[in-house]
C-alpha cells in the first residue's frame, strides 16, 4: 500500500477483473478485429529503478498518487475515453506547450482572475504530458498546482471540444473517476454484476430508507456516488431529492427510468412540466415536452394532459388518502392567501404520506399546484425531506419560521412591489367573501376570478399586468390579486398601479364595494421621487357612501368627512420625516382597522386575480384630459 493507504494494486486489479467490453469493443471482437488480448487494460509494473530513472530524467520526483500506480501498472488502456492509452514511466514527458496555450489563456487574465485561472494560464508549459494515444486528447499533470500531500493536479484538455481543461485534485481523483465511468457506461449491460455494483445497488437500497426517515442529507451522499457508476435508481431518488431541496427550476429536472412508471407519473411528470414552462422563453419557438426516457403511450398521453393542465394552470396535485385531505384543506387555505397555515397542514400529514411506487420519496406534485407549489419554499422543501414520512420514524425537524409578518407595515420595508412604477394599491371589503368582489368592484359583474397565472421564473408584478388596449384613455382599471385577511376582509391588492395616484377623475370604489356588507377601505400610495411627491390616500366607505378620506401629497393634506384621531394624518405624521411617512401611515391603518396583506402569497403570485372597474371617472363636458404612454424595455 502507498498514497496514504490507497492499495493501487487491488484497485487495478478488479478494475480489470470486473471489465467486460461495451458495445464497440464487442464488435470488434465479433469481427475479429481485436482480441481480449489487446483489450487488456493493466500492464505490467514498473520497478523502483524504472521510475527513478524518468525522474532523473524529468529533473523530478514524481508525485505520490501518479508513482504508486507506476508501481502497480506501467501505463494503462482507457478505451472508453477519449484519452486511450495512459504511457509507462520511460514514455511521459513535458508538455511544453507546443499549440501555443500559455499566451491565449493568460490574455484572458486580469485583476479578478482568480487563483485557479491564474495556475490554469500557466499550465500548458510546464505539465507533464502521460497519455500516449488519444483523441487529440492530452492528460497534463501540473507541478505547479499541487495540495498539502504533494499530489499534482491533473487536467484533460480535449482539443476539439473548445472546453476549458477539466480538472482533477490528482492522478488518483482522475483514475477513479475514470473507474466510475467505466462503470456508468456498462450499467445497462443485464452480464455486468459484481462486487462493486452490487455494494452500490445496496447503497440505493439504503439511500431510500434514509430519506423516509428524514435523513435526506446522508441519502445524498449515497446516491450521488452510486448515480456516478450509473445505477438503476440513483438518478430518480437524486433528482427529487434536488428538486425538493433546491426548487423547481435549480439544475436539471431529471428523474431517470422512475418516468416511465405510471405509478410515478403523477408525482413526477407535473414538476417536470413546469420546469418546461418556466424555461420558456417569450417570442421563441416552443421546445418540445421530453421526458428523458422511453415509454409507453399510456404514460405519454398522461403527461401530455399533466403538460396541458400545467401549461393553463388548471393543474391540481390530489394524492388519495389522509395526505390527499391535508393537500385539499391547505389549498383552500392557500388560495386566499394563508400560506402559513396552509403549511402547517402539509407538515402536520407529512408522516402520512405514502409513496405509490418504490423509488418515490415524497409527494413532488406538490410543487406544480399554483396555489399550492409557491408555499414550499426552499427552507420549506428542505424541512419536508427532514420528516420522516411513509411509516418511517426520526427525529421530527424544528419547524421553519412563518412567512408573513403581521399587518401591512411590511409594505414599507420593500421595493419589489412597485419597481419601476413606484405605486400599489388595495381595496378590502368587510363581511363578504374573496368570491364577492367580482360583483361588486368588477369590470365584469357576472365574471368569476381567474386562476393564479403560471408564472416565468423571477417574475415581477409589471412584467404581467398590461393595460387594456381597449379601454378608454382616461380609464384606470386594476388588475389585482384577490384574498382574504386573517380578520375576515376580503382584498384586491395591486402591486404596480401604473397611473401617478389618484388624480382629478379619481373616484374611490370603496362606496361601490361597501354596499355588500360592511365597511369598505382603499389604499393608495404612490413614493415620492425627485420630481413628484409622495402620495397617500386613504378611503373609508359603508352601505354606499364613504365615510371620511384624506390624501397626502407631499406636505399638502386633502380631507373629507370625520377622519378618526388616530388615522389623521396631521397627529400620525407629527415629527416623522419623508422617509418614514409611509411606515407610520401603514401602521395606524393596521392598529385602528385591523387590516393586513399576506407577504408571501402576494411576493409569489399564488392568488387568483380580477381586473376592476375603472378607478377614474369620464371627464365631464369641458374637461380636458391628457395622457402619455411610457414603455420601459427590458435591458
Amino acid at each position: 500500500m502507498d498514497d496514504n493507504g490507497f492499495d493501487w494494486g487491488t484497485f487495478l486489479r478488479r478494475w480489470q477483473d470486473e471489465w467486460v467490453p461495451n458495445e464497440d469493443e464487442a464488435m470488434e471482437l465479433a469481427e475479429g478485429d481485436v482480441t481480449l488480448a489487446d483489450l487488456a487494460l493493466a500492464s505490467p509494473p514498473a520497478s523502483e529503478a524504472e521510475v527513478a530513472d524518468a525522474e532523473r530524467r524529468l529533473g523530478t520526483r514524481l508525485p505520490p498518487s501518479y508513482r504508486g500506480f507506476l508501481l502497480a501498472s506501467n501505463g494503462w488502456s482507457l478505451r472508453d475515453d477519449s484519452i486511450h492509452q495512459l504511457g509507462a514511466a520511460h514514455e511521459i514527458g513535458w508538455f511544453g506547450d507546443p499549440f501555443g496555450m500559455t499566451p491565449m489563456y493568460r490574455e484572458s487574465l486580469d485583476e479578478r482572475a482568480t487563483e485557479q485561472e491564474t495556475l490554469l494560464a500557466g499550465m500548458w508549459e510546464r505539465a507533464l504530458q502521460l497519455e500516449t494515444d488519444s483523441d487529440m486528447s492530452y492528460a497534463l499533470l501540473d507541478p505547479g498546482d499541487t495540495d498539502e500531500d504533494g499530489e499534482w493536479a491533473l487536467y484533460v484538455y480535449k482539443g476539439w471540444s473548445g472546453e476549458y481543461p477539466t480538472r482533477y485534485p490528482s492522478f488518483r481523483a482522475y483514475m477513479q473517476r475514470r473507474y466510475e465511468s467505466f462503470h456508468a457506461e456498462r450499467a445497462q449491460l443485464p452480464e455486468f454484476v459484481n462486487d462493486t455494483t452490487r455494494a452500490r445497488d445496496a447503497d440505493v437500497t439504503r439511500a431510500r430508507e434514509e430519506a423516509l426517515s428524514g435523513r435526506w442529507e446522508a441519502a445524498r451522499r449515497l446516491l450521488a456516488v452510486a448515480k456516478r457508476y450509473g445505477r438503476p435508481g440513483a438518478w430518480g431518488m437524486l433528482g427529487q431529492l434536488d428538486v425538493l431541496a433546491q426548487g423547481v427550476g435549480h439544475g436539471r429536472t431529471y428523474f431517470g427510468e422512475l418516468v416511465a412508471d405510471p405509478r410515478c407519473t403523477d408525482e413526477l411528470v407535473p414538476v417536470m412540466a413546469l420546469a418546461h414552462m418556466r424555461d420558456s422563453r417569450p417570442g421563441r419557438p416552443e421546445r418540445p415536452f421530453v421526458l428523458g426516457v422511453e415509454t409507453d403511450d399510456g404514460v405519454r398521453a398522461a403527461a401530455d394532459a399533466i403538460h396541458a393542465r400545467v401549461g393553463d394552470g388548471s393543474y391540481r396535485y390530489a394524492p388519495d388518502g389522509d395526505f390527499g385531505r391535508a393537500v385539499a384543506e391547505a389549498r383552500e387555505a392557500a388560495r386566499w392567501g394563508d400560506t402559513d397555515a396552509a403549511w402547517r397542514m402539509l407538515r402536520a400529514a407529512l408522516p402520512s404520506w405514502s409513496p405509490p411506487a418504490p423509488g418515490l420519496l415524497g409527494p413532488l406534485g406538490l410543487l406544480a399546484d399554483p396555489v399550492l407549489g409557491p408555499v414550499v419554499t426552499q427552507e420549506r422543501g428542505r424541512e419536508l425531506l427532514a420528516t420522516p414520512r411513509a411509516g418511517r420514524t426520526g427525529t421530527v425537524p424544528e419547524p421553519v419560521p412563518d412567512l408573513d409578518p403581521p399587518g401591512l407595515s411590511w409594505l414599507a420595508e420593500s421595493r419589489r412591489w412597485n419597481a419601476p412604477y413606484g405605486s400599489y394599491r388595495c381595496l378590502w371589503v368587510e363581511g363578504v367573501e374573496p368570491d364577492a368582489l367580482p360583483g361588486l368592484v368588477g369590470e365584469d359583474r357576472s365574471a368569476g376570478l381567474t386562476a393564479p397565472p403560471v408564472r416565468p421564473a423571477g417574475w415581477f408584478p409589471h412584467d404581467v399586468r398590461r393595460q387594456r388596449d381597449e379601454s378608454a384613455p382616461w380609464e384606470d382599471r386594476a388588475v389585482v390579486a384577490v384574498g382574504r385577511t386573517g380578520s375576515g376582509w376580503a382584498f384586491g391588492f395591486d402591486p404596480a398601479a401604473r397611473t401617478r395616484g389618484p388624480g382629478h377623475f379619481f373616484v374611490s370604489p370603496a362606496a361601490e364595494a361597501s354596499r355588500g356588507g360592511g365597511r369598505a377601505v382603499v389604499l393608495w400610495m404612490r413614493r415620492g421621487r425627485d420630481d413628484l411627491p409622495a402620495v397617500f390616500h386613504l378611503s373609508v366607505a359603508e352601505r354606499g357612501e364613504v365615510l371620511y378620506a384624506f390624501t397626502v401629497r407631499g406636505t399638502d393634506v386633502e380631507r373629507s368627512g370625520p377622519v378618526p384621531e388616530a388615522l389623521d394624518p396631521a397627529g400620525v405624521l407629527s415629527g416623522a420625516d419623508g422617509t418614514d411617512h409611509e411606515r407610520r401611515l401603514l401602521a395606524a391603518l393596521e392598529e385602528e382597522l385591523g387590516l393586513s396583506l399576506p407577504r408571501h402569497a402576494l411576493a409569489e403570485g399564488i392568488l387568483p386575480e380580477l381586473t376592476t372597474r375603472s378607478w377614474n371617472r369620464a371627464p365631464r363636458e369641458g374637461e380636458a384630459f391628457a395622457y402619455a404612454t411610457v414603455t420601459i424595455s427590458p435591458r
